[in-house]
């Protein structure tokens, strides 16, 4: 753990919560704040754990090669984790249906990366998956934290509860991935990189779950997340970036789409969760392409450049773009993959070279 850098990752960009903590409505607002209050104290602990290292945790005794290994924990609404155990390996399921989804949802991800990928647990190594339920009061969010994954309840009025969806879970889950493989640096167009690797895999993980093919998926990152209230489909869309919610509340969307549309800033570590959306597109576009199941064939091209150690922890979305080419031609040869790769960058305006 000592080798990769822990970054503190949440499924709720932070503009989402600025915009939510200026409500009108001192209930929104005040949960808003509340929740960024509890984001800033996590990413100081990220920050510790970086200076001094993460605990190195190996697989418990009763532990199975390529079986999940999952301990779900309630926070009991507050802070201090990971909580009481509530449910473990094997266990059945409880009354508790946060508990049973996080437990799912946990079972799915290992699920899609040891099928289809070879992969045993998110670092390789059969590292056992720990999750938090009920953290702090009305917490409108889920991270990954370096160590487990930690679920908010939401306020009821604009976020339900975090173990909804799962790919949701997915995603927060591939940033230990991403830490444990190409640890790509969390800001700026690394950062976004990051990020879209967790909305890929997120979405793959939700396909794989429903058994869906590539024209079948939603490609949206969060639907049923959304209060019934709330103008919009989920927190991002893949197939359309920027379309996901047009909301008074929430405000529009803010995704790009193409690099005409990238967008400069200093906040969330320079845009990370706003311009992910354009290498969100370039996969879409080569998924729906070569159709069928997106796990396999644009699944398998994207899990190549991410593990294949030759992807930079300052990789710019060019070089990423590069790569990507360079395995579809590896992996396929001068087919339609790479076609389809190829043309799916040219579409979002990220040169190949």
């Amino acid at each position: 753990m000592n080798a990769h850098t822990p970054v503190f990752c949440t499924v709720v960009p932070p503009h989402v919560l600025d915009r939510l903590a200026t409500a009108e409505d001192p209930a929104l607002s005040g949960i808003a704040r509340r929740t960024l209050v509890a984001d800033a104290a996590q990413r100081t602990a990220r920050r510790l754990t970086t200076v001094l290292g993460a605990p190195t945790a190996a697989p418990p005794a009763e532990a199975v090669e390529g079986r999940p290994h999952r301990t779900i924990y309630d926070a009991g609404h507050g802070t201090a984790l990971p909580g009481r155990k509530v449910r473990g390996e094997g266990d059945k399921p409880v009354e508790d249906a946060t508990v049973n989804r996080a437990y799912a949802g946990l079972g799915a991800t290992f699920e899609l990366y040891l099928k289809a990928y070879g992969r045993d647990s998110i670092d390789g190594a059969g590292m056992p998956l720990d999750a938090s339920v009920h953290f702090d009061v009305g917490y409108d969010n889920a991270f990954w934290n370096g160590e487990r994954m930690v679920f908010g309840d939401g306020d009821g009025q604009i976020f339900l509860d975090f173990t909804i969806p799962v790919d949701v879970i997915g995603h927060e889950l591939t940033h230990g991935v991403t830490q444990h493989t190409a640890n790509l640096t969390y800001f700026g167009q690394p950062g976004a990189l990051n990020e879209s690797m967790s909305d890929v895999f997120g979405s793959l993980i939700k396909q794989y779950a429903l058994d869906q093919d590539a024209h079948q998926a939603d490609w949206l990152i969060g639907q049923g997340l959304l209060a019934p209230a709330v103008t919009g489909t989920a927190l991002r869309s893949m197939k359309a970036p920027g379309t996901a919610y047009d909301d008074d509340v929430l405000g529009k969307d803010p995704q790009p789409a193409t690099m005409d549309h990238y967008i400069t800033t200093g906040r969330d570590n320079g845009g990370v969760h706003l311009n992910s959306g354009i290498p969100n597109h370039a996969f879409y576009l080569v998924a729906q392409t070569l159709g069928g199941k997106a796990w396999e064939r644009a699944g398998q091209i994207w899990y190549d450049v991410l593990t294949g150690g030759e992807l930079g922890k300052q990789a710019l979305f060019a070089d990423f773009a590069r790569l990507t080419v360079a395995a579809a031609r590896a992996r396929y040869g001068e087919g339609g993959e790479l076609q389809a790769v190829l043309k799916a960058w040219s579409q979002v305006g990220v040169e190949t070279g």
